[in-house]
């Protein structure tokens, strides 16, 4: 392999790391400002969560720290969208209002 495409694939890594993990922040953070998950879906994003699981435990497996921090990343952020949309929603509008005082 030569340098000039071990630099490409690092650069395509690095930028399938920031958008999967980026892909996640705005919903975790409007529901974070809003309190509402009724438009999400549960089934969703519950196979998401096992996806990401799924793709640490074989970064764990395989010792490869991207795929480790890049899965667990958007594990926390996959299955704390989960939880929200599983909670009540008095709960999750509870949630919200201590994360994000100003709500």
């Amino acid at each position: 392999m030569s340098l000039q495409s071990f630099d490409l694939v690092l650069v395509i890594g690095i930028l399938a790391t920031l958008c999967s993990t980026a892909s996640f922040a705005p919903q975790a953070w409007k529901i974070i400002k809003t309190g509402d998950t009724k438009s999400l879906s549960t089934p969703m994003y519950a196979v998401t969560v096992c996806g990401f699981a799924l793709w640490l435990a074989y970064g764990l497996a395989r010792t490869e720290w991207p795929l480790i921090v890049t899965n667990a990343t958007c594990l926390g952020l996959s299955a704390f969208i989960l939880v929200m949309k599983i909670l009540p929603s008095a709960i999750t509008r509870r949630v919200s209002q201590t994360l994000n005082p100003k709500s």
